[in-house]
Parts: C-alpha cells; structure tokens; sequence
C-alpha cells in the first residue's frame, strides 16, 4: 500500500519503456563521459578493482552497472514515504556533486588550513555587509513604492527615475561610480560602506516594484474601510495595508536577499576582505586557485540554504497570522 501511494505521482517510472530509456541514456552517458576522461572507471575502481586504463567494453559495463542501479534506486525511493524521499533524493544528488570533485584532485590539506579563516573573515564580511544593505534596500523599497503609487507628480517621477537609473546600469558599474566617482566632488568613501551604498540602491530599485505589486494587490476595499474608521494614511499603510501586503512581498524579497549574499562578491573590487576576495587571494602564493574557489562556493552554498530556511520560516508565520 505504502509503495502504490507513493507512486501515484510518479506512475511514468512504472512504465517498462520509460524504465529502459532511462537505462540506455543513463548507460550511454556514463560512457561517454568516462571516454571523455573523467574516469568513472578511477572513482569506481577502489569497488570493481578496474584500474583506469580500461578498454571499451569495460566502460560499457560501467555504464550499463550505472544505468541498472538509477532505475533500481528510482524504484527503491518510492517504497518511502514523500518526505524521505525527497531528502534520500539530496543526499544522492549530494554525493554525485561531492564526487565531482573529488575527481579533480584537489588538496584537501590547503582547503582544511584555510576554510575557517575563509569563513571567519570572509563569510562574516559578507554576511555584514549583505545584512546592512538589504536592510536599507527595504526602507528605499517601500518608500520607492508609496511614492510611485503616490498621487504627487514629483514624487512618482523621481521614483520612477530611481527605479530605471538603478536597474539599468550593471552593478559592478556603479561600485566604480560611487567609490571613485564621489571623491572627484569631494566626497572620499571607504570601500565597505561603498559598496553597501552600491548594493542598497541597486536592489532597493529591484525591491521597489516587489513592494509596488505586493501593495497594489490588496482590495481598494480595504482602504475604503481604514477611512471609515478616520485612519490616516501612514496608520493605513501601517496597520492594514503592509501586515497583509508581507504574504506577496516577503517570498521575492527573500530572493532577493540571496541573489545580493552573491552579489556582495563584485565589492572584491575594491579591496574588501569578503568571501570572494579570500577565495581570489588565499591560494595565490601556493598556485591553489581552485580549492579556494569551490571552498567559497560551497561556503555561498551553505549560507544560501540557511536563508531559504529562515525566509521559509517567516513565510509560515505570516501566512499563520493573516
């Protein structure tokens, strides 16, 4: 019983030509990927003990051993329950993408010297950075969005205006603009605070039209019903409009706040010691370019899943209050 619930969604893997194709794509892939050189035969070989010179019959076995062994875990993970299966499913994924690289041969030595200082320096400044950044991105959004909704000529111009300048040009260009374009006025700005300008304006454009949209969808009714019980506008917005309006804004914002986690990379440029600056500098003296760039990336990874947790978090709890 347990095995026919679970399968009701996925009833194509019950078809016996659907089984095979994946068979023969699976084996034929795996072919031609270890006569590409990439030697599944070297990372199989501590288990089959073929060594890596291996002729073609040999890796059309491999392959063929591969592709029975997907149909028959795709088989075996619906036995489980949804939950189960969708975590067995990651830690799979997981291993492949681990033994990826682990096919490049990297020095784990160097990597495990340098990730907590990677992460110690370089997460924490990019983690500050971003916090203080999508945070005043959130004040010019939400003023960006009562201005464009506004009825005041000036202030839907100059919000307009923002929003075009802002979004069009690419970020990196205006981390030039403001770090060497203010001191040309007289003006003279360190790198961080910079960049966090850089960063807050840019996404604070994005997040304008996030807002815009999450406001305009609640009913004019409820507007009309704030006046009837005399709330001004500010008590308005405050009270009624925004609480409801969070359900629309929260889930786009918090991908937002992600993609700027990413983007907090380009202040590199300027000399901030944040994650990708280490990642770029760590590994000079020793020529360990690319332990250091997939300890950042792994590391961007990791923080990356803290945030969808925390933002799936409070999408629960506004969708539980309203």
């Amino acid at each position: 019983m347990i095995y026919m619930d679970n399968v009701k969604g996925n009833s194509l893997i019950k078809i016996p030509w659907f089984n095979l194709a994946v068979f023969f794509l699976i084996t034929i892939l795996a072919y031609w990927i270890d006569l590409r050189g990439t030697g599944f035969a070297h990372l199989f070989a501590p288990i089959t003990g073929v060594g890596d010179a291996v002729g073609g019959l040999d890796r059309l076995l491999l392959g063929a051993a591969i592709g029975i062994a997907v149909v028959a875990d795709m088989h075996a993970i619906l036995i489980l329950s949804k939950r189960y299966q969708v975590v067995l499913i990651w830690i799979e994924l997981l291993i492949i993408f681990l033994s990826f690289f682990y096919s490049f041969g990297l020095d784990y030595g160097f990597i495990q010297k340098k990730i907590g200082f990677m992460i110690t320096q370089g997460a924490v400044t990019t983690l500050y950075i971003s916090a203080i950044s999508i945070s005043i991105a959130f004040v010019l959004a939400l003023i960006g969005a009562i201005a464009k909704l506004s009825s005041n000529t000036f202030a839907i111009a100059i919000a307009n205006f923002y929003t075009s300048f802002f979004r069009g040009l690419p970020l990196l260009v205006q981390v030039y603009l403001l770090y060497l374009g203010l001191p040309q006025m007289g003006w003279v700005i360190d790198a961080i605070p910079a960049g966090v300008i850089a960063l807050s304006l840019c996404y604070g454009a994005y997040m304008t039209e996030i807002f815009r949209a999450g406001i305009t969808s609640i009913d004019r009714g409820q507007w009309e019903a704030a006046r009837g019980l005399a709330l001004n506008n500010f008590q308005t917005m405050r009270l009624i409009i925004l609480p409801q309006a969070m359900r629309v804004i929260i889930p786009p914002t918090g991908n937002q706040f992600i993609a700027m986690l990413k983007d907090s990379s380009l202040v590199s440029v300027l000399g901030v010691w944040e994650l990708m600056f280490l990642a770029r500098t760590q590994g000079q003296t020793q020529f360990k370019h690319f332990e250091m760039l997939i300890t950042a990336a792994l590391i961007y990874w990791v923080l990356s899943m803290g945030l969808e947790m925390i933002q799936s978090r409070i999408e629960r709890k506004f969708k539980k209050v309203h």
